[in-house]
């Protein structure tokens, strides 16, 4: 009797917390998978999400390679260029991806039908995150590769910390953010024109694509609260050969974290799985 009662309690045993973890991890990867496969397959957003950004950088460079600039102590354009177009890659590939995927897939009613089917919800998101990171990545490399080779930009070992963390906190943060804004998009159709006032404009008064040193004060001072400003100088602080130590700007840093927050606080409270219509 006490053989059969400890049989039928081995047979019983609920799945451990490790296997359930690691089946959580296996599926959120295949998901990923599946969602960078869709993604590279459509080339007009491959093209514009990680194409576009190098375009720029090649073209940006073309007119001004030659150009030192005095204002910053005398560094070569391509110096204080590279990381500005590595902010501006950065949001598009988070920020403006993510959002006009997550839109379109509400709009067609893909998010919808996710809830009736096995796949969790939160593994379905995870997955579209996931895949966004990993176009981030993508991004970033082809970046400082291109910035090394062409336009010899030296990566400086020293302040590779201060680098790596922008990178990383910069795309958790416009990737939060793409989130938070698909709760003003009201249809797939609007999501260009919205994003692209949400952040456009922001680009022109961050430093992305030109020196802002005579700037008006409050124009600065705008600047300065919203993430682009943040994620841009701090990469570009990065990269100036007058930075001293690891190159940390941490008040840069706090304005993406508290971004963060409130991207976040905005996407739990707000975010929507089916379309308004």
């Amino acid at each position: 009797m006490s053989t059969i009662s400890t049989t039928a309690s081995a047979e019983f045993r609920p799945l451990s917390t490790t296997t359930s973890t690691e089946s959580d991890l296996r599926l959120v990867a295949t998901q990923i998978g599946f969602e960078q496969r869709a993604f590279w397959r459509n080339r007009t957003r491959a093209f514009f999400s990680v194409v576009f950004p190098l375009v720029f950088l090649v073209v940006f460079n073309a007119i001004n390679g030659g150009h030192h600039i005095t204002e910053l102590g005398g560094i070569s354009y391509s110096t204080w260029f590279v990381p500005g177009i590595l902010a501006y890659g950065l949001i598009m590939a988070t920020f403006t991806n993510l959002a006009t995927s997550v839109a379109v897939s509400r709009d067609a009613g893909i998010l919808k039908r996710i809830k009736g089917t096995p796949l969790p919800r939160w593994v379905f998101m995870a997955g579209r995150i996931g895949s966004t990171l990993v176009t981030a990545a993508v991004l970033v490399g082809a970046t400082l590769l291109l910035g090394s080779l062409a336009y010899d930009v030296q990566i400086r070992t020293s302040t590779l910390p201060a680098l790596i963390v922008t990178v990383v906190l910069g795309s958790i943060c416009f990737t939060t953010l793409g989130l938070a804004a698909t709760t003003v998009i009201p249809n797939a159709d609007a999501a260009p024109a919205v994003l692209n006032i949400l952040v456009l404009p922001l680009t022109f008064i961050s430093g992305i694509w030109m020196v802002l040193s005579g700037a008006p004060g409050w124009l600065d001072f705008t600047a300065k609260i919203f993430p682009v400003r943040p994620l841009a100088h701090s990469l570009q602080h990065a990269f100036h050969p007058a930075t001293t130590g690891a190159g940390f700007v941490w008040s840069d840093l706090a304005v993406l974290a508290a971004w963060t927050l409130g991207g976040l606080v905005v996407c739990l409270r707000w975010f929507r799985w089916e379309s308004r219509r």
